[in-house]
């Protein structure tokens, strides 16, 4: 089976994804949703966690630009982008959503040099917002931002136009469209249930 679709199937069996064709989830910001998604699940199964760093190792390995250093958004990015940098013998820093508070008002902790080449991991990509900010902070310290890497997409317009708006090119193991598939196959979804979830997510 093909790595990524596994990997689909992994969390939607730890209820790291859930979706549900009626009675829909509440966002934080009061869209409703059929996707529920907390990738922070992951951390739990090592077995599955596993299979997401091996799978972010092939995305690496085909990148026409090595990184130089890892980097993970705080804070559902930190391990994912931590166990990647051990495999690869790589730094790794992280990058704060915004400066700390107290001592040296830290944005990104650990130790990165202009001209570096860094990659951004993130667990989650839904507007691209989050990942493009902390891409933007490591830009403005003089690296080079070679991508950004992260489990699970929504498939949102959005996030495509800002990426490409911001020239940082992304990519992600599974995906709205991955999971849906996943679960036809398995019958349990129909195909009217396909075109419903689909329909909510272009609407968006």
């Amino acid at each position: 089976m093909d790595l990524n679709i596994e990997i689909a199937r992994d969390l939607l069996a730890i209820k790291a994804v859930q979706i549900r064709t009626n009675n829909y989830f509440t966002w934080t910001s009061g869209i409703k949703s059929p996707i529920y998604c907390d990738n922070r699940l992951t951390m739990s199964y090592p077995e599955i966690r596993k299979k997401i760093i091996k799978a972010f190792i092939q995305q690496i390995e085909l990148m026409e630009i090595k990184p130089d250093v890892i980097a993970g958004c705080a804070t559902a990015g930190i391990p994912h982008a931590a166990w990647i940098a051990d495999q690869l013998d790589l730094p790794m820093v992280y990058v704060r959503s915004k400066p700390k508070g107290h001592g040296k008002g830290n944005q990104i902790e650990g130790k990165v040099d202009k001209g570096q080449k860094v990659l951004v991991i993130e667990d989650l990509i839904s507007t691209g917002g989050s990942s493009i900010e902390a891409a933007k902070v490591l830009i403005d310290e003089g690296v080079e931002v070679v991508g950004v890497l992260a489990i699970f997409t929504y498939g949102l317009d959005e996030s495509r136009r800002r990426f490409r708006q911001e020239n940082i090119p992304f990519q992600t193991i599974t995906s709205f469209e991955l999971l849906i598939d996943a679960l036809v196959e398995d019958k349990e979804i129909t195909l009217e249930e396909k075109k419903q979830l689909l329909g909510w997510r272009d609407k968006l």
